[in-house]
């Protein structure tokens, strides 16, 4: 079993499933021991290999006890190469003789620089960084993803006390089986097969009859279309979870995007950068028994009901990536901003069909009672606007008051898209769908590099038009 240090995991109180409050909290909370630290929030890494070169400053108490090899193994455990130290008698101190100021220039990929710096909280006084980097470490290339598994919350039933399963010892043994397959995977794997216990299907079965009732009268064309293809294609039925790998492979086939399992809610910058590379971070566990209309966290069925089938829709595709690639190397506060747009569009966006309000939402299409409140006369509705949505309280602990509605996918993503534009970077970033990859475009010669590139498919797009004419 990996340690929770490996897993990267950041428990935090009750309360249902959400990235703006797990944004926030990254935000916030930058002093705290065991959360992303503020001091850490700004790196960017020009290497292949993303490695970043940091100059600490930090005081140990007693340092001449274990704090000195207990610092050491810090910086191991982070894979972090030391360049140059240097040590000195404490400015301030009721012991000089014992207490110690640091220098240290150190080499650790941009990904482990929080886990770096707040284990250096934990352990030292006055931790501070010289940096000359600008914005925050972000993957730019599909396997980094690697790397993109912090998990700032986990409302599992081990740690939440308010979780159905809390008292149930072999479901909790059940679930750490199943996670521990998403904590082994690594890009290039094969998606890992579970075999659900007749239990777990009886759960997905009380889900799937309640929901597929009311999703003609309630769901959104595109959700319909998609879904008939699902129970098709990838055996989506009542007496049947459906394997990560064969929706995978269909998604791939309709718009490019697959699925990666993942151990629980990662943090929502790790999130939504999966997004940029058209990747959803799913789970594969299965919500309690006990309660199978709600769950206070994700679970296979709000991924495979509510997520996917949208997913394969190009238009949503596409408005989904968007908010992906806004999202690398942006600040803080915008993170928590784009967190907010895709809680009220990807998770509970309403759309416009024929002057008919449907849902399009993955909050809304796996919970059965949400969805009923939503298109009810019961909550207010606005028209989609990112400048209004990104800022919109949200709740996280019942209902919606407020929903947000969209013209249609191609007018949401044209608004995202020019409010995205807006996000203060100091470079451009364009996605190659061939490699997978980010390209930075901060030099005039990777503007022309990609500038030929896609003349080229211009060309051909023209060539095309000449035939048909």
């Amino acid at each position: 079993m990996k340690t929770e240090i490996n897993r990267r995991a950041v428990v935090f109180p009750n309360g249902r499933r959400n990235m703006i409050e797990d944004a926030k909290r990254e935000k916030d909370l930058g002093s705290s021991p065991t959360s992303p630290s503020s001091n850490a929030d700004n790196f960017i890494f020009d290497e292949e290999d993303g490695k970043t070169i940091l100059n600490l400053f930090f005081t140990l108490r007693n340092a001449k006890n274990d704090g000195l090899l207990r610092t050491g193994k810090i910086f191991e455990n982070c894979d972090a190469r030391i360049h140059h130290i240097e040590t000195r008698p404490a400015r301030i101190s009721k012991n000089s003789s014992e207490d110690l100021e640091f220098f240290v220039r150190s080499e650790v990929h941009g990904s482990d620089v929080n886990i770096l710096i707040n284990s250096l909280k934990k352990l030292a006084d006055d931790v501070r960084i010289n940096r000359d980097e600008k914005v925050p470490w972000f993957p730019k290339k599909i396997r980094d993803l690697d790397k993109c598994h912090h998990l700032i919350t986990k409302f599992d039933p081990d740690m939440d006390d308010g979780h159905p399963g809390y008292t149930d010892a072999e479901y909790k043994k059940r679930r750490s089986v199943i996670t521990e397959l998403a904590f082994n995977y690594k890009h290039g794997d094969l998606l890992p097969k579970v075999e659900y216990s007749c239990e777990e299907v009886a759960t997905w079965r009380e889900v799937y009859r309640k929901l597929t009732d009311i999703y003609p009268t309630h769901a959104c064309k595109q959700y319909l279309d998609t879904f008939r293809q699902l129970e098709r294609y990838c055996s989506y039925r009542e007496d049947n979870i459906p394997q990560l790998h064969d929706v995978s492979r269909f998604l791939k086939e309709k718009t490019g995007f697959q699925l990666r399992p993942v151990a629980g809610l990662v943090s929502a910058r790790d999130f939504l950068a999966s997004l940029a590379f058209r990747v959803f971070q799913c789970t594969q566990y299965i919500r309690h028994p006990s309660s199978p209309m709600h769950s206070p966290e994700p679970d296979c069925c709000h991924e495979l009901l509510g997520h996917v089938p949208m997913l394969a829709d190009k238009e949503f595709a596409q408005f989904s990536q968007e908010i992906g690639l806004a999202s690398l190397g942006a600040s803080d506060e915008d993170i928590e901003k784009l967190s907010t747009l895709y809680w009220f569009t990807v998770e509970f966006g309403l759309c416009k069909e024929n002057g008919i309000i449907k849902a399009y939402g993955a909050g809304l299409l796996s919970s059965y009672g949400e969805l009923v409140h939503a298109l009810s006369n019961e909550p207010e509705y606005k028209p989609f606007d990112p400048e209004v949505t990104a800022i919109q309280t949200y709740q996280d602990q019942t209902y919606q008051p407020v929903y947000f509605v969209s013209e249609s996918f191609e007018d949401a993503k044209a608004k995202l898209r020019y409010y995205c534009s807006k996000i203060k970077k100091p470079f451009s970033i364009y996605y190659d769908p061939f490699t997978c990859s980010i390209e930075v475009l901060d030099k005039p010669q990777k503007i022309k590099n990609t500038l030929y590139q896609i003349r080229e498919e211009l060309k051909n797009l023209c060539f095309a038009l000449e035939k048909l004419s």
